[in-house]
């Protein structure tokens, strides 16, 4: 089995960030992805329908996601990045930070531990921290929330490539909990639609819920959806329009252009809209 956890799908996302990097025009240059990946990582993509096929999707997000994250520090004055369920992600590394901001991983003890023995003694750009909490045990959740944010005033929380294993109960938890704490401002997410979640089902369904992580979460409503939860879409940034700019589409991507303009409207903005980063502030 080659995904046993859902901590091991970082692996799978980290074999596309060492593909990216490898490129001679790279969009971005993450010096420890293929070490983090592993030989297990190149398994799980290997073993995945369209594996390698599927990767500007994720190498889309990630450039998306780092551009997001600077705007939000440089523009709001960010003291404090959150990033929860920060798996095997090295922006502390390789994005281009101020040394006083102060960024906290946090995830699983064990995948935390693993990276810090990858990425061993290099230096990172900003004060940097990580912290081992399972967050779906509610009482060490929220006494680390609220933590860290009396120990700052404007705080940008990340969760890049989570909400989409959560149930829809435990995403509204989270949402209301992050909330509840005054200074943390903002929060990026990636979010699929039902079409996307339907389409990932099919191609990786199987894998991924033979390691206990099935895809899960994916509103119709959009991120309207976070509303009630005291979060408010300032930004929304959809990977298909981005692939696009960013020059990293999917394979054929022009003809799936030319059969859209024959499907009905709304069907045609579904489908370009499967998959956003989007950038929330309190409501």
């Amino acid at each position: 089995m080659t995904i046993s956890h859902v901590s091991d799908t970082a692996r799978w996302v980290a074999v596309y960030r060492a593909m990216e990097s490898a490129r001679p025009d790279a969009l971005f240059r993450d010096p420890f992805a293929a070490k983090l990946a592993g030989e297990q990582g190149e398994r799980i993509v290997d073993s995945m329908k369209y594996g390698r096929r599927t990767a500007w999707a994720m190498i889309v997000r990630t450039q998306v996601f780092d551009e997001e994250i600077l705007d939000t520090i440089k523009r709001e004055q960010v003291d404090l990045v959150l990033n929860i369920a920060a798996g095997l992600d090295a922006r502390p590394w390789r994005l281009d930070l101020d040394p006083e901001l102060r960024w906290v991983d946090v995830d699983f003890p064990e995948i935390l531990a693993y990276k810090a023995g990858i990425i061993g003694d290099a230096k990172p750009k900003c004060h940097y921290e990580s912290r081992g909490v399972d967050l779906r045990i509610a009482a060490d959740r929220d006494a680390l929330f609220a933590e860290l944010g009396a120990n700052a005033k404007r705080v940008l929380v990340i969760a890049e490539g989570l909400l989409i294993y959560l149930t829809p109960a435990d995403v509204e938890a989270l949402a209301r909990a992050l909330a509840a704490v005054p200074s943390f401002g903002w929060w990026i997410i990636d979010l699929a639609n039902p079409i996307l979640i339907e389409f990932m089902s099919k191609s990786w369904g199987q894998e991924v819920q033979r390691g206990n992580a099935p895809f899960q979460f994916a509103p119709a409503e959009g991120t309207a959806w976070f509303t009630p939860m005291g979060w408010m879409e300032r930004r929304v940034r959809y990977n298909a329009l981005e692939a696009r700019r960013l020059k990293r589409e999917m394979q054929g991507a022009a003809i799936w252009r030319i059969f859209g303009l024959l499907m009905p409207k709304k069907k045609r903005e579904a489908m370009e809209q499967m998959a956003a980063t989007v950038t929330f502030e309190r409501a």
